[in-house]
């Protein structure tokens, strides 16, 4: 075998742990960062927060404080600077003697001065479910132990939006079976009626309910009978009736309700104030809480966007334990406060970094939508992650992970940075006009629409194609099923 030596060149992309750290805190929302910030506090000795103003402890000033705390420890400074053991010298450190004054009375007490309240939803209590809301009401309910065997079958037998989901039968072949342990029931249908009834006198109202039909019928006979159109209203919710009026058929609803189009209208209205999922009102999920990351205000004429200084704190490396890392030895502490202390450098960096990138998409983005800001979505520019990209210099993977999960607070209200992109549709003068722009039309224009005579989507993209912007009735369509608005035959009104 020949051995030999050959010298090539090439090129590979490597990618080095800081520039991983990097793209991973970029594409972090600002609660995931805010929790990635106190872990890196929790986990390493040489980050600690900022002061109220932001800024680091000066060189001077650290060194003023920790010749005070030397002198104020010991008398002389001893020979060997590594050795950090004051307890050596018999002398009491300022620390021992707040640690020992802070447990003198017991217990530590913690002043609130400045209104400061717990925050009661960052508890981590188990929500409370509409299962256990009618359970509590059932033990305050004088039920026989017969009659409250039966409850808890039919609780059980709730959903959460708070409809019975089995039938009076079946109920009784389940309480004749006999289940952990205890012996099986033989009731009548009329007992497991007379609970279901005393159930769907619980709260909320309408829970227990059957069908849609029952749901409302109880709430209406929950409101008071002075109600205009009440009974309108309770003959109206039906399951024949609510079908017609679901179809917006108010001519064969009049017909065979023998009343006027005022009083339909009424019935139909107080209809529509009742809730069809009662269970909704009970059930109590975790709050989801957006904290914006760009604020955008108007100062002299011009927006400018700012960061959130608010949302997550300012670090900094802890100058005591750096002082102490330069002056120390090659021990096992001493290196794994160097590993700490680069690891440190290297976190604060890429919070620069992704502050400052931030930052810079965001007023680029500002300065393409300067109409919007002025005039409202409908002055919505066509904007894509490629215009940006090539304005701040960046890929544009960059910049979709820069734009997902922020958000901008404007006096417009709270957008995610994706809300200003959107593609273009082309105007009859060779131009370009957003979808979000058009769908602000549509919107606009529906909102306008008189109720008893809906605009069709042909009629929108006839009106839209007067303005110079031709778009097919499918577009129309579409854009309008994106705001949650539905077609014209569910929107027209009795009067």
């Amino acid at each position: 075998m020949k051995q030999s030596l050959d010298l090539r060149l090439g090129q590979h992309l490597t990618i080095t742990p800081q520039l991983q750290q990097a793209i991973r805190l970029l594409q972090l929302s600002t609660v995931e960062l805010q929790q990635e910030i106190r872990e890196a506090l929790d986990t390493n000795p040489l980050l600690e927060e900022a002061g109220e103003d932001g800024e680091p402890r000066s060189e001077g000033a650290a060194d003023d404080e920790e010749a005070a705390t030397a002198e104020s420890t010991t008398e002389a400074e001893p020979d060997d600077p590594t050795d950090l053991d004051m307890e050596a010298n018999g002398a009491e450190t300022p620390a021992d003697s707040e640690w020992e004054d802070s447990f003198d009375s017991g217990i530590a007490t913690i002043s609130r001065t400045d209104g400061e309240r717990p925050d009661i939803d960052a508890r981590n209590t188990r929500p409370q479910t509409l299962r256990d809301h009618l359970l509590w009401q059932m033990q305050m309910t004088s039920f026989s132990e017969t009659d409250r065997r039966i409850a808890e079958s039919l609780i059980d037998a709730i959903n959460e939006d708070g409809y019975l989901t089995s039938k009076i039968e079946e109920a009784q072949q389940i309480l004749a079976r006999a289940a952990d342990g205890a012996a099986g029931l033989d009731v009548e249908i009329d007992e497991i009626a007379a609970v279901l009834h005393q159930i769907q006198n619980f709260d909320p109202v309408g829970v227990g309910a059957r069908d849609l039909a029952e749901c409302l019928r109880l709430q209406l006979k929950a409101l008071p009978p002075e109600t205009a159109s009440l009974a309108e209203a309770i003959e109206l919710a039906t399951t024949e009736h609510l079908a017609l009026l679901g179809a917006r058929d108010y001519n064969q609803l009049r017909r065979r309700m023998k009343v006027s189009p005022e009083t339909l209208h009424q019935a139909v209205q107080l209809i529509q104030r009742l809730n069809p999922r009662p269970g909704g009102t009970v059930q109590s999920t975790a709050s989801n809480y957006i904290a914006p990351d760009i604020i955008v205000r108007k100062f002299r004429g011009v927006w400018r966007a700012d960061l959130n200084g608010e949302v997550a704190p300012r670090l900094r490396i802890n100058a005591l334990y750096e002082r102490m890392i330069q002056r120390g030895d090659s021990s096992a502490d001493n290196r794994y406060l160097q590993d700490q202390l680069q690891q440190a450098r290297w976190f604060i960096k890429s919070l620069t970094s992704r502050n400052e990138t931030l930052l810079k998409v965001a007023r680029t983005i500002v300065d393409r939508q300067r109409a919007f800001f002025d005039h409202g979505p409908e002055a919505m520019k066509p904007l894509v992650l490629h215009d940006i990209a090539q304005s701040v210099s960046m890929h544009e993977s960059t910049i979709s992970r820069v734009t997902t999960n922020k958000y901008m607070l404007t006096p417009r209200g709270i957008f995610e940075l994706k809300y200003f992109f959107s593609s273009h549709v082309a105007t009859a003068d060779g131009g370009a006009c957003s979808a979000t722009a058009i769908r602000s039309m549509i919107k606009k224009l529906i909102e306008g629409e008189p109720p008893s005579r809906p605009i069709s989507d042909s009629k929108i993209a006839e009106i839209l194609g007067d303005q110079g912007i031709h778009v097919a009735r499918r577009t129309v369509a579409k854009y309008r099923e994106s705001i949650s608005i539905p077609p014209s035959n569910q929107r027209k009104s009795i009067l």
